[in-house]
C-alpha cells in the first residue's frame, strides 16, 4: 500500500505540472499488476482526456463504471469528458446517472447547470445553481455561479445581490469578485465596480484576464493612475503570451494589428472556446442548392433600441430579395421598442433564441437552409460564445460588432474595406478581408435630420466660444488625446469642450486632469444621455468634433457627419484607429484625416481660428448629404449583396474563402 501511495503521489505531481505523459507511465506501471484498481484507472482516464485522447479515456471511464457502477466521481468525471468531446446529451444523461445515486450532492447540480449555461439553456442554469446554492449555502462558488446565470438572463440587480454573499461567503475567492465587479459595471456603478476589481487582482496577481477588465473599468472613469503600467502589463502578457487578454481592453490601448491577433487568438483558445461545447471545425462540403436567393442569417443580441440596430436596420430592410433572404436570430431582449417592431418586421424571418441551446439553434439553422451566417456581435458584451465557438452555417462572416480579427478559426471573413483593412493586413486577420468600396460601414438616410439650431445655453455652452466636441464614450479617452485636447484650450483662447458625460466621478477626474494642465475645469461641459433625434441635434451647437485614438469614432463620427459637423481624426495602425478615417473618406473629406497627432492639433487649430474654411466644410457637407457614399445605403447594401454572391460561389466551387476587394457599381449586375 505504501508503495501504491508514493506512486499515486508522484503520478499527481507530474499531472499537476502537465508532465501528461510521465503521469500516464506512472499509471501504467501501476495497473500492469493492479489492472481493475479503480482508482488508478480513474487517474489514467483524466491523463487521457487531458491528452486529448479522449475516446481512451471515455472508454476508461466506462470500464471504472462497469467495476463500480455506483461511483459519483466516475459518472461526474465521464460527464466532463463527454462535454469536452462535445457529446453534450450524453454528459447530461451521465450527471443524472449520478444524481439519481446521490441526489443531494451540491457539485453535480451545479455541474449540470454549467452544462446548460454552456449550451446556452440559461433558464435551466439557473434553476441548476440555485438548487446547488440551497444544498450548499456557504458555498462561494455555488453563489458565483447563480450570479453568473442571473447576469445572462439581465436580471442584474439580483445578480449583483448573488454575488455580493458570494465574496461574503469566501472573501479571498477572486472569481467571486471578478463576477461581482462585473455585476456591479452593468448596474453603472463603476467605482464600487473597479474597487472589485481591484481586490480580485490583488487576489489573482496572475490572472490576466482581471487585469484586462480592471484597466477598461479605470478608462471607463479616466482615471489614470498607473495608466502606462497597466498597459504595459497587458502589451507583456500579449507578447509573452503569458495569459488571456480581454478583446475591447486591447482597443483602446496602443497595440499592434499583429497583437490584436495574437490576443485575439489567446482569447478564444483560453477563454472563450473553453466556455462552450466543442466546435465543428470542419467546413461543410458544398451540396447543390436550387436557384433561389441566398439565405443570410444575421446573429445578433442587439436587435432592439441598441446603436447597432440603428446603424444596421436599412441594411436589411433593403436586401433585394430576389437576391438574399435576410434571417434574424436574436439572442437579446425584446424591449418592446419601435426599433425592436422595425427589426421584426426588415426580415423575412424573425427568430428569437434566447431560450433555444446551441444544438438547438445549430439544428434549426440547418434546417432552415441557412448559406451564409453573419456574426454582427464578435467578441463583445453579451457575446453567446457557445454559438460563435461552432460552426453554424457553411460561410461564416464577422461585421460590425467587432473592429477587429475574432481570433476564431471558423470564422471564414471579415467585411471591412480598402482603409480600416487594408490588404497588406491580411497576416494580421483569422479571417479572410472582404474590401468594400467606399466604408465599410452600413449607414443610411432614414435617420432623424432636426432642422433647428438650439441656443447654446440650452446645452450649458457659452453662447460666443468656439466649442471643441466629442461625443465618443468615456472610455476611448486616453492621456496623451486629453493632453493635447488641452493644447487646443491653451492655444484657442475662450474656447470650451464639450464631452460626453453622465458618470460623475469620470467628470470629476477629467476636470482635476484639467486643472493639472492648467485648464479652467468649468471650460469642460459634459452632455446627458438623451434619445437619439435629441442628441443628434446637439451637433449644431457644436463648431468642430475631435477624434479619439487609438479607438476611434464610429457611430458617432458618422453621427457628426450626418449632422454636418466637421470631424478630426488621426489615421492609426488597426481597425478600430482607422475607423473614422473610413468615414471621413466616404463623405468626401479625407482632408481631415491626418497621419500623426502633431498634424490633427495644428489643423484643429487652424479650422477654429479659420471661420471660413470650418463655414466651407459645413456647407459641403449639408450639400452633399444624400449624394456622398457615406449614406448610401442603397449603394452599400448592392455593394455588401455582391460580396455574398462572391463569397457563395468560392464555397460551391469547392474553394477555400479567399480574400478579396470589389469595386464600387451603381447597380444590380
Amino acid at each position: 500500500m505504501i508503495v501504491l501511495r508514493e506512486l499515486a503521489e508522484h503520478a499527481f505531481r507530474l499531472y499537476q505540472q502537465d508532465r501528461f505523459d510521465e503521469a500516464d507511465a506512472a499509471c501504467r506501471i501501476v495497473l500492469a499488476h493492479h489492472p481493475a484498481h479503480a482508482g488508478f484507472l480513474q487517474f489514467l482516464a483524466s491523463i487521457r482526456v487531458r491528452q486529448n485522447r479522449t475516446a481512451e479515456g471515455l472508454g476508461l471511464y466506462r470500464r471504472i463504471l462497469a467495476l463500480t457502477p455506483e461511483w459519483i466521481d466516475a459518472w461526474y468525471n465521464l460527464a466532463v469528458a463527454l462535454e469536452r468531446g462535445g457529446q453534450i446529451e450524453a454528459a447530461g444523461r451521465s450527471l443524472k446517472r449520478a444524481l439519481a445515486i446521490a441526489p443531494d450532492t451540491a457539485d453535480l447540480y451545479g455541474k449540470f447547470a454549467a452544462l446548460h449555461r454552456n449550451a446556452g439553456l440559461f433558464v435551466r442554469a439557473r434553476l441548476g445553481f440555485a438548487r446547488a446554492v440551497r444544498l450548499a449555502p456557504g458555498d462561494a462558488t455555488a453563489w458565483t455561479n447563480l450570479g453568473v446565470a442571473l447576469r445572462d438572463l439581465r436580471e442584474v440587480q439580483s445578480s449583483t445581490t448573488t454575488l455580493a454573499k458570494a465574496v461574503a461567503c469566501d472573501p479571498a475567492a477572486a472569481e467571486a469578485y471578478l463576477q461581482y465587479a462585473h455585476s456591479l459595471r452593468e448596474l453603472g456603478l463603476l467605482v464600487d465596480a473597479m474597487a472589485a476589481y481591484g481586490r480580485a487582482r490583488r487576489l489573482a496577481p496572475g490572472r490576466s484576464d482581471i487585469l484586462g477588465y480592471h484597466l477598461f473599468c479605470k478608462q471607463s472613469l479616466c482615471d489614470w493612475r498607473d495608466h502606462e503600467a497597466l498597459c504595459q502589463a497587458v502589451l507583456d502578457t500579449i507578447d509573452q503570451e503569458s495569459g488571456t487578454v480581454i478583446p475591447l481592453a486591447m482597443l483602446t490601448i496602443p497595440t499592434t494589428p499583429g497583437q490584436q491577433r495574437r490576443a485575439a487568438e489567446q482569447f478564444h483558445q483560453r477563454l472563450a472556446a473553453s466556455q462552450a461545447p466543442a466546435p465543428l471545425l470542419v467546413r461543410a462540403a458544398a451540396a447543390p442548392r436550387d436557384p433561389r436567393p441566398l439565405r443570410v442569417a444575421y446573429l445578433s443580441a442587439d436587435l432592439y433600441e441598441h446603436a447597432t440596430a440603428y446603424l444596421a436596420a436599412e441594411l436589411f430592410e433593403r436586401h433585394d430579395r430576389s437576391r438574399v433572404t435576410p434571417l434574424a436570430y436574436s439572442y437579446g431582449p425584446d424591449d418592446g421598442s419601435t426599433m425592436r417592431r422595425r427589426l421584426e418586421t426588415a426580415f423575412a424571418e424573425f427568430y428569437d433564441i434566447r431560450a433555444a441551446g446551441a444544438d438547438e439553434v445549430a439544428r434549426h439553422m440547418a434546417g432552415n437552409g441557412v448559406d451564409i451566417l453573419v456574426d454582427l456581435k464578435g467578441p463583445t458584451k453579451n457575446a453567446r460564445f457557445d454559438l460563435a465557438t461552432r460552426r453554424l452555417a457553411p460561410v461564416q462572416v464577422a461585421y460590425l460588432g467587432y473592429p477587429g480579427t475574432s481570433g476564431s478559426p471558423h470564422m471564414d471573413y471579415i467585411v471591412g474595406d480598402a482603409i480600416v483593412t487594408p490588404p497588406d493586413y491580411q497576416p494580421h486577420y483569422t479571417e479572410q478581408l472582404v474590401l468594400l468600396p467606399d466604408s465599410y460601414q452600413i449607414n443610411g438616410r432614414d435617420r432623424p435630420l432636426p432642422d433647428r439650431t438650439p441656443e447654446r445655453a440650452a446645452f450649458g455652452l457659452p453662447e460666443d466660444s468656439f466649442v471643441f466636441c466629442s461625443f465618443n464614450a468615456l472610455h476611448k479617452l486616453s492621456p496623451a488625446i486629453f493632453a493635447l485636447w488641452m493644447r487646443l484650450l491653451s492655444r484657442v483662447p475662450g474656447s470650451v469642450l464639450w464631452l460626453y458625460g453622465g458618470a460623475p466621478n469620470a467628470e470629476r477626474n477629467l476636470r482635476r486632469e484639467a486643472a493639472a494642465k492648467g485648464i479652467a475645469p468649468e471650460r469642460l461641459i459634459f452632455a446627458a444621455k438623451l434619445p437619439l433625434a435629441e442628441h443628434l441635434v446637439r451637433y449644431r451647437a457644436a463648431d468642430l468634433c475631435v477624434d479619439t485614438l487609438p479607438y476611434t469614432g464610429h457611430t458617432t463620427t458618422s453621427d457628426a457627419l450626418w449632422m454636418a459637423c466637421p470631424v478630426i481624426t488621426c489615421l492609426g495602425g488597426t481597425f478600430a484607429s482607422r475607423v473614422a478615417a473610413s468615414l471621413l473618406t466616404a463623405a468626401g473629406l479625407p482632408e481631415l484625416v491626418t497621419s500623426s497627432l502633431e498634424a490633427y492639433e495644428t489643423l484643429a487649430v487652424r479650422l477654429a481660428e479659420d471661420a471660413t474654411a470650418l463655414a466651407a466644410l459645413r456647407h459641403r457637407l449639408e450639400d452633399n448629404r444624400r449624394r456622398i457614399p457615406l449614406f448610401d445605403a442603397k449603394r452599400f447594401v448592392h455593394h455588401l449583396e455582391r460580396a455574398y454572391d462572391t463569397m457563395w460561389r468560392l464555397h460551391a466551387g469547392g474553394h477555400p474563402p479567399r480574400s478579396f476587394a470589389l469595386r464600387a457599381t451603381h447597380g444590380p449586375d
